[in-house]
């Protein structure tokens, strides 16, 4: 079980004069020519923002030297998550979606990158379908109130005295029509396998992600035990309509995860007997699979390649305030340690730069965000020399 260090070179594709992030680690950057990657850009980065704060969504043209094309602006995003920027499925090599505030809600955006022209949906993004027919949304002023750093500021819940109101939850909305229709409650989920720790305490709903067939999704139930504050996750699953939910873990700690396959979840997860790991996970039977537990040791920002031959992952600070990316391939129980990058003082908690890596659509290149330059950039490194060639008709990402 080898475990190597290789660094490679990370290359910043942004312009130190401002910042720049993508946000979360289970989407691409990268449109499906590979020539263009999606970020923001933000004048700040060791505050939260406030309500009216804009961020520019923007393109980086990786064949003109990296030039930076502001396309549109945004005061609906976080550092965590950014505004949930991301290539449609239907035209991922023109059309963009990302979430706004506008007449006082938070609505989604979709753009034509080239010639401009725009539409709004009613309501915000979180995943789309694989076949882009279909996006979930959440509750983003829930989330600010309930999770700092993963919610949009400037609007307030209309449930925020309500501890797991029916009315809100999981949507579903038509990518055309703009339809949509709650297919999860919050009420639903409180009351499913319930827990006595569940009374008296808020509940919400966060990371959302659709299987690789658009058949199931998977999404993390939160609460906060009302004693003493802590809070409990698990992890459930259900059909696009709501239907058939599934309890996979549910032993107080789920934490990040991403599908293998249409029915294996990867997460890092407590099980009861057997501690704090990366289990694979049978949402339909329940099977739990300790996985790489003598490489893979803490938690981090886990996805697979498109080819599903290697897993990319990082980990949170350790003592000297270093991140670290890891490339890890299960067939060879091969763990490959290629950066290392330093977090500076104060971005901490909600304010972190968290690398969230992501892959490139062909398997070759990995970008994430980092300050280890004293500004939040976008970077970009070339794997293709470790993973080898792609294992050809998988799908993208």
């Amino acid at each position: 079980m080898p475990h190597e260090t290789h660094i490679l070179p990370a290359k910043a594709l942004t312009p130190a004069s401002k910042h720049h992030f993508f946000g979360y680690y289970d989407k691409t950057p990268w449109d499906a020519t590979g020539r263009y990657l999606l970020a923001l850009e933000v004048e700040f980065m060791d505050r939260p923002p406030r309500p009216g704060d804009e961020a520019a969504v923007g393109l980086i043209d990786t064949h003109e030297g990296c030039a930076w094309q502001p396309l549109a602006r945004t005061d609906a995003w976080h550092w965590q998550l950014g505004a949930m920027l991301q290539w449609t499925r239907s035209d991922p090599d023109r059309l963009i979606v990302y979430n706004a505030r506008r007449r006082s809600r938070y609505v989604a955006v979709v753009r034509d990158v080239f010639s401009g022209e725009e539409r709004e949906l009613p309501r915000p993004v979180y995943p789309l379908s694989p076949d882009g027919r279909t996006a979930l949304s959440l509750n983003f002023a829930r989330l600010a109130d309930t999770r700092p750093g993963y919610g949009y500021e400037g609007l307030e819940d209309p449930w925020h005295d309500e501890d797991h109101p029916a009315e809100d939850g999981i949507r579903c909305m038509d990518m055309r029509s703009g339809e949509s229709e709650l297919i999860v409650s919050l009420a639903q989920m409180a009351a499913f396998h319930h827990r006595p720790d569940m009374e008296g305490t808020k509940h919400w709903f966060n990371h959302v992600q659709i299987n690789p067939d658009g058949s199931r999704f998977a999404f993390l139930h939160r609460w906060k035990t009302p004693d003493r504050g802590e809070r409990r996750t698990r992890l459930l699953t259900a059909g696009l309509d709501g239907s058939e939910v599934r309890l996979v873990a549910d032993d107080d700690m789920v934490s990040h995860y991403d599908w293998r396959d249409t029915e294996t979840i990867l997460a890092w997860a407590r099980r009861r007997g057997r501690g704090d790991h990366y289990y694979l996970l049978n949402e339909r039977t329940g099977a739990a699979e300790v996985f790489a537990p003598e490489l893979l040791t803490v938690d981090g920002h886990c996805s697979w390649s498109p080819d599903r031959r290697w897993l990319l992952t990082d980990t949170y600070l350790d003592a000297d305030r270093m991140r670290t990316l890891i490339l890890y391939c299960p067939d060879q129980e091969r763990r490959v340690d290629i950066g290392r990058f330093y977090s500076p003082p104060g971005l901490d908690g909600p304010l972190r730069c968290d690398l969230h890596p992501r892959w490139s659509r062909d398997g070759t290149k990995v970008c994430i965000d980092s300050a280890h330059e004293g500004s939040r950039q976008v970077y970009v490194l070339d794997v293709s020399d470790l993973v080898g060639p792609r294992t050809a008709g998988e799908p993208d990402p």
